[in-house]
């Protein structure tokens, strides 16, 4: 574990002490580490192949794309 030494303004205090009495944390490290963890899953969603958009694309306007069986097209895309 890592300490570190941080300043914060009294808006960020106050979130954090909020963060941390809303799931029963011990401290705002915690609290912190909650924060944390829910930007992690925001900026790590599933990133989506420039291709697959070109497709996408098609397929608003109109054009068709065979895709094969489901199974085929989760293999394609990578979908899990």
């Amino acid at each position: 574990m890592v300490k570190a030494l941080i300043n914060i303004d009294e808006d960020t205090n106050r979130l954090l002490a909020l963060i941390k009495a809303q799931f029963g944390l011990k401290d705002k490290s915690q609290a912190i580490e909650v924060l944390a963890e829910e930007y992690e899953d925001l900026i790590s969603e599933h990133h989506v192949r420039p291709s697959f958009l070109k497709k996408l694309k098609k397929i608003e306007k109109g054009h068709k794309i065979r895709v094969g069986t489901l199974e085929d097209f989760k293999k394609m895309y990578s979908i899990r």
